[in-house]
């Protein structure tokens, strides 16, 4: 069904269930469109895989290794939304994995512009390429794109890449690979083992600032919720605060959780705090210019009150919210959740594309002493 950017596409299934079913194929994500399509086993098989591509990829030999695999594959990246990480992030997993990509990131350069519909527009570049990444500020925009393309007779993958104010679930799988770095026990082996404790059990993680608009957010919420013991505390404006619909899951799986207007009073109490700026792109009629967001903003006067072991996520763009004076703390995990993204897509499309035994059998035989 057609939308505007004030109403957005219905999902097919509303049922999640349905939904996920549509967008898997044998029991696990063919389209990458939500983040509750990833249980605990595949998001721990998937931060195991990006760490195996890290360390294949640091030779040559290993690099040119990974580079065979999708050789045989074409990409389009359909980004009309902007977007610097993302974009940069996607066209070097692409290259780490050998897949030739083009880009569409402007609809004034495509025939849209000549009054072709956005379905007919992805439904020609599935004839070109293998997969379609694609950023959208409509909200469901890329699950109705995979459950059209699931009706075309050439079927090819979806990667959601961001979709409007509701979903990001490849930034929320980079997302839990830099806590899972993070938190992990820096003398346990690298096999695979370490991907098998929950060393999110016991911990507290605050995400800060705008969360009813933030996808990224929601989406790491939901991976969050597969790790039972894990606490999550949820610092914003009462204006917004996260959404019922998460509150309601959280609550579902049986998470600990609260709500904070106080970024300050408990920064002591933190293992992970997740800071996110004033999403007033999305303002309706500027009702953002009334909200004091330096009291949800993290600055280095904090630091003192910090654990040592805590980790500060960001997935940027940041503004005021966080001190540019805290990059060169150890605490700062933002630059490498920035470096973590190309690891984790390049393992999420190798998964995809059913490579990943390829890579788990070269680790194994080069990688392992």
């Amino acid at each position: 069904m057609p939308a505007t950017e004030s109403q957005p596409y219905v999902p097919t299934h509303p049922d999640t269930a349905h939904r996920i079913a549509a967008l898997n194929r044998n029991d696990k994500p063919f389209h990458v469109v939500l983040a509750q399509q990833f249980d605990r086993p595949a998001v721990d098989q998937l931060c195991q895989l990006a760490d195996m591509i890290r360390s294949i990829g640091g030779s040559r030999q290993g690099s040119q290794f990974l580079q065979t695999l999708l050789s045989h594959r074409r990409a389009m990246l359909y980004f009309i939304q902007p977007s610097t990480r993302t974009f940069l992030s996607f066209t070097a997993a692409c290259q780490i994995v050998g897949m030739r990509y083009s880009s569409v990131r402007d609809r004034s350069t495509s025939s849209e512009v000549k009054g072709e519909s956005e379905d007919d527009t992805v439904r020609t570049f599935s004839q070109y390429f293998d997969l379609i990444i694609m950023r959208h500020p409509l909200e469901g925009f890329a699950e109705h794109v995979a459950n059209m393309l699931n009706e075309m007779p050439r079927t090819i993958p979806v990667l959601n890449a961001g979709s409007g104010k509701d979903q990001h679930p490849t930034q929320a799988l980079l997302d839990i690979y830099t806590l899972y770095r993070s938190f992990a026990d820096p003398r346990a082996p690298r096999e695979e083992p370490r991907y098998t404790r929950n060393v999110f059990a016991g911990k507290t993680i605050a995400f800060v600032g705008d969360l009813k608009r933030g996808r990224t957010v929601r989406s790491l919420t939901y991976l969050l919720c597969r790790y039972p013991g894990v606490r999550l505390v949820f610092v914003s404006p009462p204006q917004l605060r996260i959404g019922d619909d998460i509150l309601d899951y959280i609550s579902r799986l049986g998470i600990e959780y609260e709500f904070s207007d106080d970024l300050r009073s408990s920064i002591g109490e933190y293992d992970a705090i997740y800071m996110t700026r004033l999403q007033d792109e999305h303002d309706v009629a500027g009702e953002s210019k009334s909200i004091d967001y330096c009291a949800y903003s993290l600055s280095y006067e904090m630091a003192k009150d910090f654990k040592p072991g805590l980790a500060i996520l960001h997935p940027l763009p940041r503004r005021n919210e966080l001190d540019q004076r805290l990059d060169a703390l150890p605490q700062a995990k933002y630059w490498a959740q920035v470096r973590n993204g190309m690891w984790m897509r390049s393992a999420l499309m190798a998964s995809v594309f059913n490579v990943d035994v390829a890579i788990r059998d070269h680790y194994h035989a080069y990688y392992t002493f």
